[in-house]
């Protein structure tokens, strides 16, 4: 069961440093801001945080959906959970865990996918990534998603993977929010999906 002490907001109605709070300023979240799966490869390999950043906020400020959601203890931003529709994301269009797994067409924008999670440092195995999903869920199913997708880690199958490759989250984390395994297009991968 979700943790009652946290709530949950969408990233577009939250101060951009509680943003930066989240993202930190060092490891793979900082380096990142959810773009790895938005830009092509040769400028996700030349682009340095700031521009990746400067693009999250950009996403957060277009008139399209959201991008995420921000996690709060009492007052304090303590996660992050990546949610929007799959064509936003073009390099996961082409991967081989959507391409090998999807029962989903991939050009159809009611389709929502969960790409990421990152909870801080100190905060972390308490319950925040089903918090986090939970808000995830409910903002897709608010902003008309028909189906959302995961791509989670099988913990069973990794046991000892670190938690920077868990960004996805875990097979044992989406079944507890009531999604299916659909596909395991790899050994320790899996395509879950939820159906609204």
């Amino acid at each position: 069961m979700p943790n009652r002490e946290i709530t949950i907001a969408s990233v577009d109605k939250v101060p951009w440093d509680h943003v930066r709070t989240v993202f930190g300023n060092r490891g793979d979240p900082h380096r990142c801001w959810c773009q790895f799966f938005k830009l092509p490869s040769k400028a996700w390999e030349t682009a340095e945080p700031d521009q990746c950043e400067q693009l999250l906020l950009e996403q957060v400020r277009a008139n399209g959906p959201p991008p995420g959601v921000i996690a709060y203890q009492g007052d304090e931003p303590v996660g992050w959970c990546a949610v929007e529709p799959r064509p936003n994301y073009p390099r996961l269009l082409r991967a081989k865990v959507v391409t090998g797994g999807s029962r989903q067409d991939t050009e159809d924008a009611s389709v929502w996918t969960v790409t990421c999670f990152v909870v801080r440092v100190g905060y972390r195995r308490h319950g925040i990534a089903a918090d986090l999903l939970a808000g995830a869920i409910e903002q897709a199913r608010r902003l008309g998603a028909r189906v959302i997708e995961g791509y989670p880690v099988d913990a069973a199958e990794r046991p000892k993977a670190p938690a920077a490759e868990l960004y996805h989250g875990t097979v044992s984390l989406f079944l507890g929010a009531g999604f299916e395994v659909v596909a395991r297009p790899t050994g320790d991968r899996a395509v879950v999906e939820l159906v609204l």
